[in-house]
């Protein structure tokens, strides 16, 4: 009987190293994961945060306010919305990027191009290419179309991953009104910071030519203040929109109706 017994305790004792071999092993690979998440070996974005989101306009410490810009009055972007002219698309023909100028060009003067004005507004943590006080090379913002942080790093693999947007998009605007304007009119339009935005690349090309019909923030948190900034765009360059434009803002507007236009107090 004896020999059973120490059979019985030899073979408990094997049982336990046999668990804490386990948990350790387990927790090894716990560790492992961690480090390897967190550590910056996998990137992690951080999730889309709660609340409706805000998105900025203008900073007078290095921005000039723009000759010619529409000014827009604060007001309930549904009241703004109610003013724009209905009316279905004109046709595209015509269309050419340059009737809104040379991309990215220096408009406001103040010694820095449209794009790099965006990225330093846009972004925080910025860092500028060495010996320059206007090209970025690098950053980081709570990204508005996705809700996620997205790290800019310019390179030529790296620097599309963080575009900048018109908001209203200057195939849209051509279609609403601004084949009416004067090319110096367009040109602000294209660089107005009121219509542009620092975005993920990827959502950007899928947003194209698109308005508030047919295509919308997946940061669901961010589409009021998109509408009211897209209300706000077509406000001050008298442009109009469409039916089914107008009823898509109206339908994001019902849920924030107090929700603001968009404008700089510059």
């Amino acid at each position: 009987m004896s020999l059973t017994y120490s059979a019985y305790q030899r073979a408990r004792r094997r049982s336990r190293q046999a668990w804490a071999i386990i948990l350790l092993g387990a927790a090894t690979i716990v560790a492992a994961l961690t480090w390897f998440f967190l550590s910056g070996q996998f990137a992690v974005s951080e999730p889309a945060v709660s609340g409706p989101v805000d998105a900025p306009v203008f900073n007078p410490a290095w921005m000039k306010p723009l000759p010619g810009a529409s000014a827009v009055a604060p007001a309930k972007a549904l009241d703004a919305l109610e003013r724009l002219r209905v009316k279905g698309k004109a046709p595209q023909t015509g269309y050419d990027r340059t009737q809104f100028g040379q991309a990215w060009l220096d408009v406001d003067r103040n010694g820095c191009d449209t794009r790099n004005d965006i990225l330093r507004r846009d972004l925080s943590a910025v860092v500028f290419a060495e010996g320059s006080s206007c090209k970025v090379a690098a950053g980081d913002f709570m990204e508005p179309y996705t809700g996620l942080r997205v790290s800019f790093r310019r390179g030529q693999d790296t620097s599309a991953s963080v575009q900048i947007d018109h908001v209203v998009a200057l195939s849209n605007a051509w279609q609403t009104g601004a084949q009416q304007l004067t090319p110096q009119q367009r040109q602000t339009l294209a660089n107005d910071p009121l219509n542009l935005l620092a975005a993920d690349g990827p959502a950007n090309v899928k947003k194209g030519a698109g308005d508030a019909a047919t295509w919308l923030p997946a940061n669901k948190n961010f589409r009021c203040h998109y509408v009211a900034r897209q209300i706000s765009v077509k406000t001050a360059y008298n442009l109009w929109v469409t039916p089914a434009e107008k009823d898509a803002m109206k339908r994001i507007l019902g849920s924030c109706p107090d929700q603001q236009t968009i404008y700089s107090r510059r």
